[in-house]
């Protein structure tokens, strides 16, 4: 459990401060440490990164008056070396910034968890939720899929989801219409009860109300007392530029709504984009195919290469183009994060004429006759060791 885990750090260690350190003194401890193992300071070093979750976390404890007077009294309670019967220490969590943390930390909230362990009330129940502490919507996931175009260029699309919300009918109360759901009597609103264990009180879900912390005594018709409902609606999506075929987009508080109050849940969208006809993508580049004839690459030439948004680009290729030459074509590809664009990657490729009429049949023949033999075939067939064609 969290709660033994907390019991069993020693924070005032953790910092190098003495038990009696002034709050200034905790602060400039932490700030020192903080600054020496941010992560920006050791980057892929995780043993820093770990060192300054742990001193993170020891801060946002001790520098809150409240906090450190209840992990105190459980030192104090246990002893200094007091450890639950299988477990072990491990590494604090991180967190966001907090309570004066400049530099971001843990933000646990050691009431709750303390509540847990003491059975201590902590923060009362919010009146406009019921007596209820609010709960945080489920996360939801869908797909979404797009044009290649669209990919590059970013679009908003409107996505239908359908998934467990507020009732519509109850408005969420899970009460019939014209009546209203009563403060559970066993749990006083809370949604938990205390189970003693061996002299400790451990709170669980109140039994009666199944952790709502009301009960119902004329159900909703609809939600049958649960308050909750599968409902439809459509949210405005918003799709970045340069997003790539199968990635996941988080979009925050998009999710299921909470309930009690209680934040929404996030929405991923996971993004198939359509093939195109002519492009492809290699990262935030996009590749094309360009076909060209013999002579074109043989003596040189300036060809049109097609480029996305419906436009072309003049692209001079010099005489003695090999087949399957790539040229860059700067800042005509996707759209990065940084807000730049990628390159288009066009990749030359010479055709072979199925048939030749006559004229050209007699043209091939005496350029072929005026080159001079193959003499690097002939190294060829010498480095793999044939002593002469056809052997």
């Amino acid at each position: 459990m969290a709660s033994q885990d907390w019991v069993e750090k020693d924070f005032y260690k953790t910092l190098g401060v003495g038990k009696k350190a002034t709050p200034d003194e905790i602060k400039k401890a932490y700030r020192k440490l903080a600054r020496d193992l941010h992560p920006d300071q050791h980057p892929d070093d995780k043993k820093a990164e770990e060192k300054f979750k742990a001193v993170s976390e020891a801060y946002a404890v001790l520098s809150n008056k409240d906090k450190r007077k209840e992990y105190d009294e459980a030192r104090s309670m246990f002893g200094g070396g007091f450890r639950f019967p299988g477990t072990g220490g491990g590494p604090g969590r991180p967190g966001g910034g907090g309570g004066g943390n400049p530099f971001g930390g843990a933000t646990d909230t050691m009431s709750d968890i303390f509540s847990t362990l003491f059975n201590r009330g902590g923060p009362g129940p919010d009146p406009s939720a019921g007596g209820r502490r609010g709960r945080r919507g489920s996360d939801v996931e869908t797909e979404a899929s797009i044009s290649f175009d669209d990919a590059l260029n970013g679009v908003t699309i409107p996505l239908r989801l359908t998934g467990e919300g507020p009732c519509p009918v109850c408005h969420g109360t899970g009460a019939k219409t014209g009546t209203v759901p009563r403060v559970c009597p066993t749990c006083e609103g809370t949604g938990n009860t205390a189970r003693n264990a061996g002299g400790f009180a451990f709170a669980e879900p109140c039994a009666e109300c199944k952790g709502r912390g009301l009960v119902v005594d004329d159900p909703c018709a609809t939600c049958h007392g649960s308050g909750r409902a599968m409902s439809s609606r459509t949210v405005q999506t918003r799709i970045p530029a340069g997003v790539k075929d199968g990635q996941r987009i988080k979009l925050a508080g998009k999710g299921a709504p909470g309930e009690g109050g209680g934040p929404a849940g996030d929405l991923f969208v996971v993004v198939h984009v359509a093939p195109h006809p002519v492009f492809g993508r290699s990262g935030d580049n996009v590749t094309v195919t360009v076909p060209i004839t013999f002579p074109e690459a043989a003596l040189g030439a300036q060809v049109a290469v097609p480029v996305p948004g419906g436009r072309s680009v003049t692209l001079k290729i010099p005489a003695g183009t090999a087949n399957g030459r790539t040229f860059r074509i700067r800042g005509k590809g996707a759209r990065r994060r940084d807000g730049t664009n990628g390159d288009v990657l066009a990749a030359m490729e010479v055709e072979v004429p199925d048939s030749l009429d006559s004229s050209a049949r007699e043209a091939l023949e005496a350029y072929q006759a005026a080159m001079p033999q193959d003499g690097a075939r002939e190294a060829l067939l010498r480095r793999a060791g044939v002593a002469k064609a056809g052997q």
